[in-house]
């Protein structure tokens, strides 16, 4: 299994995106995780398409972009062209997760699936995992940087890396919410493999905390 580490460009400072971005792509991101927000699904606003199209000039990383939208189907091409590279929907906020996967796949563009806090990840079926390349269990409400990780999405993440596992499908275990020094090691050691990581990475010294959740990820390669 591949461990890959996912800054969250939501706790960039925005006066210098694309500076932070070129400092967390030389300092080793596997990804950029872009987190889209339509004030509807969620009561926040944040990137759209203009500032992913920008942001794709200054790094060739993979653009792991997180629809927080209602009916994301509406937009997958749309996003897919702005410089996306893996595109994850909501269970709850799509109407159809076979098509929302099929526009996806049509697109060229890796497929997630997202779940939030109170979601059980049983609404996943097989036949799901058989078709996506990433499940993203949201571990806080999402919405809101800076948020404290829930205790009770730990159960979730051993569930679908169990399911996933058990399939025998290569399929990715994404966690993205108050993920700090203090919960890396609960999240790794329950199944998941990419480590989507906001104000950790950004307060402070970038490179300093870049190289300390890569050699915390290198203890579980």
């Amino acid at each position: 299994m591949e461990y890959k580490l996912a800054p969250s460009i939501l706790a960039a400072d925005f006066a210098a995106l694309g500076e932070d971005i070129k400092e967390i792509d030389t300092a080793g991101a596997d990804y950029v995780h872009i987190d889209v927000m339509d004030g509807m699904f969620v009561p926040s606003l944040s990137f759209g398409m203009p500032v992913i199209q920008s942001v794709r000039r200054v790094t060739d990383t993979f653009f792991d972009v997180h629809l927080m939208i209602e009916e994301p189907e509406r937009y997958i091409h749309e996003f897919a062209a702005a410089g996306a590279d893996g595109i994850t929907v909501h269970m709850e906020a799509v109407k159809d997760i076979d098509n929302a996967i099929g526009h996806i796949q049509k697109a060229g563009k890796k497929v997630g699936v997202a779940v939030s806090p109170k979601t059980p990840v049983s609404v996943i079926s097989d036949e799901v995992l058989k078709q996506i390349d990433m499940v993203l269990v949201m571990t806080v409400r999402p919405g809101f940087g800076g948020q404290k990780y829930m205790n009770i999405t730990t159960p979730k993440i051993k569930e679908i890396r169990q399911r996933i596992d058990e399939l025998g499908v290569d399929v990715d275990v994404e966690v993205d919410g108050g993920i700090n020094a203090d919960t890396i090691d609960t999240v790794l050691s329950n199944g998941a493999n990419v480590i989507v990581m906001g104000s950790s990475i950004f307060r402070g010294d970038i490179w300093e905390n870049m190289a300390f959740y890569r050699k915390k990820l290198g203890e579980y390669a």
